[in-house]
């Protein structure tokens, strides 16, 4: 497999969390793989030729826009974000959420769904809560199913 063929992961960064993208900074150094982390404000990144910060303009989808254009089949995308997932598997490429969560072509319309009932249910007023704590039990889910997915691709 070449540099240029060779899967890599994409982070939608701008909410994922540092334990996540400290685990990502690990497995590129580890086994080679190129991490790009996309965000619309500066990121703070190790030196390595391994990992990429992509600073994009602000505004509603631009890291989203900006990881589809460039995203490959066998890519990985790391990200809360239920539509950017969907997008990301129409091009064949994997998702993963930061709890360890993958979206599959099985599951992505019923989220989408929920989703969308979800943001129904706060434009008319109902508070829905908020995400859970970000637990260490979901660093190690996480970073389980990051190791079966570089152990199939890498």
């Amino acid at each position: 497999m070449t540099a240029a063929s060779a899967p890599r992961i994409w982070v939608d960064a701008d909410a994922c969390p540092a334990p996540i993208r400290e685990i990502l900074f690990r497995a590129a150094e580890r086994t080679g793989v190129q991490v790009l982390l996309v965000a619309n404000q500066w990121l703070r990144t190790p030196a390595s030729r391994h990992v990429r910060a992509i600073q994009v303009a602000g505004g509603p989808d631009a890291a989203d826009d900006e990881i589809v254009l460039h995203l490959r089949a066998g890519d990985l995308v790391v990200t809360q974000d239920i539509p950017l997932a969907a997008r990301a598997l129409d091009k064949g490429a994997a998702a993963l959420d930061p709890r360890g969560a993958p979206f599959s072509r099985d599951d992505i319309g019923q989220r989408l769904s929920m989703r969308s009932f979800m943001e129904e249910l706060r434009g008319a007023g109902v508070q829905t809560g908020g995400p859970a704590a970000f637990h260490a039990r979901d660093r190690q889910a996480f970073a389980a199913q990051l190791d079966r997915w570089l152990a199939r691709r890498v």
